[in-house]
């Protein structure tokens, strides 16, 4: 059984930072896709950025390329999602997940991973 476990979210003024982190506990294979997601209110869950092959491979949603960085310690088993120049279009639920079969880590839908945690706030007031 994989449990996925999110901290770091908080509230913070446009322009300004955040570092989400994601511990993983169970067992997976560097090939299996990690993700993160996010979701406001009455919009649909949104994938943000994937990092797969031992965080050799990354990929960055359009919305948040240049100011989020998706990266993986692998030795602590723990993704993180470091957020910079944050809009207040960034709040939101933020998940991370993980695809625990083989396959592609695209599309990145929610419907593509299987395993979730429980989400972590990110305000971010103007």
């Amino acid at each position: 059984q994989v449990q996925l476990v999110e901290s770091g979210g908080g509230s913070v003024q446009a322009g300004g930072s955040l570092r989400l982190s994601c511990s993983v506990y169970g067992y997976y294979w560097s090939s299996h896709c990690m993700a993160w997601f996010r979701q406001a209110p009455g919009k649909e869950r949104e994938g943000v950025a994937f990092i797969v092959d031992g965080g050799r491979t990354t990929y960055h949603a359009d919305s948040v390329k240049g100011r989020f960085t998706i990266s993986l310690d692998s030795a602590k088993n723990t993704m993180t999602l470091q957020m910079n120049s944050l809009k207040p279009e960034d709040s939101a639920l933020y998940y991370c997940a993980l695809r625990l079969y083989d396959g592609g880590c695209l599309p990145l839908t929610a419907e593509n991973y299987n395993y979730w945690g429980q989400g972590t706030q990110v305000t971010v007031s103007s």
